[in-house]
């Protein structure tokens, strides 16, 4: 899994950071969170394609997180977009995006599916599920996470010779999970041959939120929590009156819920370049505790449930 920040900023552009948008790629397919003014060109510039298996969630009906989808949208029809698109959002996105189909006229060379959405699970597959759940905001906000769900355990090749049991497909189909038979007739179950299962990689994107326990909840031992931190302990009754969390309260989720790596997000723009004070202040609770900044490209890995490793590279915008 990679997670691409796109933009990171809070409210209106700034001169070092986009409007909040972030895409998560699993195994080819892309999951973007938000689509704030600019990601069009941020999602161009990233190199991801324009023609790939996509599904696009946003949190709420706040401008600087949705406004930039007519312009992602027409921009994918221009360059030959033919997969569907599908987006995800409170119900009220889909009045808007219908809106804008019918009194721009606009032309769309692929299909575009639209699901309004409610507590719950909204995306089921074999290998992850989708859920969403409300947060503390001025307005209706859902976060979302993306839940892998346990994988098989490892092979144990000298196990699977002992029993006689053939290189090849025999071996795939007992990593699956499916019994098999040997040539001398002998069942082979799966769990003669794998390790205990392991735990997939769980992701959660806040949106715009104030300190929720209800996000802890849903957060409990993530993997990656993205989380709103637009402000610094000293501008606390900003972020109650806006709706917004600290830094501070960011790290106090993060580590209530037990999470393996947090990511400030949403920074307001009044801090310049350097957000240094809002990691000091998130790291004083929660020393895994990180700055998202624009092109920030972190690869995820989980060789086993004990274990999580991040690669950092930065893209080229």
């Amino acid at each position: 899994m990679e997670i691409f920040f796109l933009g990171t900023n809070a409210s209106t552009p700034h001169k070092y950071r986009f409007l909040p948008s972030i895409v998560v790629r699993r195994k080819g397919k892309l999951f973007m969170f938000d689509c704030g003014e600019g990601t069009q060109y941020r999602f161009l510039r990233s190199g991801l394609g324009v023609n790939k298996d996509m599904k696009i969630f946003i949190t709420h009906m706040h401008g600087d997180h949705y406004f930039g989808l007519p312009g992602l949208i027409q921009t994918f029809a221009l360059l030959g977009r033919t997969k569907p698109l599908h987006i995800f959002g409170p119900r009220t996105l889909g009045d808007v995006l219908k809106n804008f189909l019918e009194k721009t006229g606009v032309r769309i060379s692929y299909s575009l599916h639209f699901t309004p959405v409610e507590e719950g699970v909204i995306i089921e597959e074999k290998e992850y599920r989708i859920k969403a759940f409300l947060t503390s905001h001025t307005i209706t906000n859902f976060a979302y996470i993306i839940e892998e769900k346990d994988r098989p355990g490892r092979f144990n090749r000298k196990k699977a010779e002992k029993l006689g049991i053939p290189r090849g497909r025999l071996w795939k189909k007992l990593q699956q999970g499916y019994p098999v038979k040997t040539l001398s007739g002998r069942i082979v179950r799966p769990e003669e041959v794998l390790g205990p299962p392991r735990e997939g990689i769980k992701f959660v994107y806040s949106g715009d939120t104030r300190y929720s326990e209800k996000l802890i909840e849903f957060s409990q031992k993530a993997d990656i929590l993205i989380h709103d931190s637009t402000f610094e302990n000293k501008l606390r009754d900003n972020a109650i009156d806006s709706g917004h969390s600290t830094a501070s309260e960011a790290a106090e989720v993060a580590r209530k819920a037990r999470v393996r790596f947090l990511f400030l997000f949403h920074y307001s723009s009044r801090y310049s370049e350097d957000l240094i004070n809002l990691l000091r202040e998130a790291r004083e609770i929660f020393h895994r505790a990180f700055l998202s900044t624009d092109g920030m490209n972190i690869e995820i890995k989980k060789p086993d449930s004990n274990k999580v490793i991040l690669l950092f590279r930065k893209l080229k915008f």
